[in-house]
Parts: C-alpha cells; structure tokens; sequence
C-alpha cells in the first residue's frame, strides 16, 4: 500500500494551523468507525496496545513486534492517518532507529519517541524517571535517522512538565527541536500558563496529551501552536464495559433477544465492508 500519501495528507492537515481531535482507537473495527464518522485522523497509544495485544498493564511487556504488527492492522483497514506513542523507542537509541524503521512498515504517519526511563529499573523510586537530555538527543537523532519516507512525521516527547518543571520541559524540547524532529509532544500539561510559557519558547508544532481540563479550546490551542491534542482513550475503556456487560447478563440469564445494546446489523455491514467483500467475490468467484 501506498503509506507515503496518508502521510502527505497529515502534514497537510497540519499546516492548516488548526488544532485536531484524532479518534483514540484499537484495532481494525475502531479505525474504520473513526473514518465512517469522519474523524480526520486516529491514535494508537501505547497503554491500550498493551491492553488490547496482551491484556496488561502499561509496563512495558509489549513487543516491538507486537505494537508494528497492530498498527498494521488498525493502518490497512481504511484510509485515515494514524499518529502512534512509540513509547521510548523499545530500547537504547539503536533500538529508536528499528523502531522507525519498524513503524515505517507498518504504515503509521506519525510517532513519538519519548525520553522517560523506561522499563523500570531495579530499585526506581516509585513512578518514573527521565532519561538525560544527551541521551534523549541520541534518541531523536536515531530516529531521524531511520526515516526513510520524509512524510513520516517524527515526534520528540516527553512528560517533563509534570515529572520535573516546565523549565526542563521546554529545555529538553528545544534540544530535540534542535535535531529536526516535526513537533514535540507534551504529556501532562494541566493549565494554560504552562502551555502559554511552552508555546513562547518553541517553534515547532505542540501535541499534548493528557492535557487539563481548561485547555479543550480548539481555537485557543490553534492560537498556541498545538496541532494535535488527544482526548483520552475512552473507546477502549467504554469497549471493555460494553463487553463485560454483555457477558455479565448472559451469564445471569439474559435471553441474547433482550440484550439491546449490541450493533445493529447495518452498522456492522459497514464496518466490516460487507459489500466490498460481496463485489469481489461475485468479480473473483464467479
């Protein structure tokens, strides 16, 4: 497939110099309903592959291969771009530049690499570290370097806003900056000084996760350089409701005739492109 196109048209949505809402989604379904409702473009965080491949918590256990192999998936399903949290690139710095590569394959418009320290190691204090400036410039610099379609857009990030201080934060992304990543993600800004003083002092395109209640104003965020801000990962929390629910009443005795909540039978001819499946068979199988 043709990834280089979808790439061009992320890079053209933000050059709009508006501020998106891409649809938080899981796995082939969730990305063709994001599409069929419009949604311009999709993220696929790194907690919910975890979630969704392995069913464990966001620790780490998930694979390179694994998260590639997903974002697979959820990228030949349908036509929209999708921005993936790479987390800190599975490794060192030589493990960012395979991850890229990785993810290149794999479809993905746009990946952040973040600088926290992870997995765990023996005797961290509790919550999480950030690695050194110095090794999060390698990082980024690996990146970069594993890029060979230019659309791909490569993130810096980091969760220095809440983990340290604003200060750290936008030194850190300047430094990253400096390396020539396409814009910087943020995680863990709660408040709009904290965004107005990052803004200030970068040049680059913003994405925020995780951000504060007070920042979700589309025009107030376009206004501060932030072209991509998530809204949680709802659907899959929802999703995982929805199913425990499901399989809650039947095992109670729910007759599956009463159960009212499940998709009506058009949407899931939609979803699962039935008729398209019904075209090619008549055009291939006679």
């Amino acid at each position: 497939m043709d990834w280089s196109k979808r790439r061009e048209h992320f890079r053209a949505l933000l050059a709009e110099g508006r501020c998106f809402y891409p649809a938080s989604v899981f796995d082939p379904i969730s990305a063709r309903i994001a599409e069929d409702l419009g949604f311009e473009a999709m993220m696929f965080a790194g907690s919910i592959a975890s979630f969704t491949v392995l069913g464990a918590p966001d620790v780490v256990m998930l694979t390179l291969t694994e998260f590639a192999s997903q974002a697979l998936r959820i990228c030949r399903a349908g036509n929209l771009p999708l921005l993936v949290d790479a987390d800190h690139g599975y490794g060192n710095a030589l493990n960012v530049k395979r991850t890229v590569e990785e993810l290149e394959i794999a479809g993905v418009s746009a990946l952040t690499i973040e600088d926290t320290l992870l997995p765990a190691p023996f005797g961290a204090r509790e919550g999480k570290d950030l690695i050194s400036v110095e090794e999060g410039v390698g990082k980024m610099r690996a990146a970069l370097a594993g890029r060979q379609d230019r659309n791909l857009m490569i993130v810096g990030r980091t969760s220095a806003v809440s983990m340290t201080s604003v200060d750290d934060a936008i030194a850190r992304a300047k430094a990253y900056a400096a390396t020539g990543v396409d814009a910087m993600f943020f995680a863990g800004v709660r408040t709009r000084a904290q965004l107005d003083a990052i803004a200030s002092d970068l040049k680059v395109p913003i994405f925020l996760g995780g951000a504060g209640a007070e920042l979700y104003d589309r025009d107030y965020l376009a206004s501060r350089g932030v072209r991509i801000c998530l809204q949680g990962h709802s659907p899959f929390l929802a999703a995982v409701r929805a199913v425990h629910e499901t399989l809650k009443a039947l095992r109670e005795g729910t007759p599956p005739s009463d159960i009212k909540t499940i998709a009506a039978a058009d949407l899931m001819k939609r979803v699962t492109c039935e008729a398209a499946y019904d075209k090619w068979s008549k055009e291939f199988l006679g």
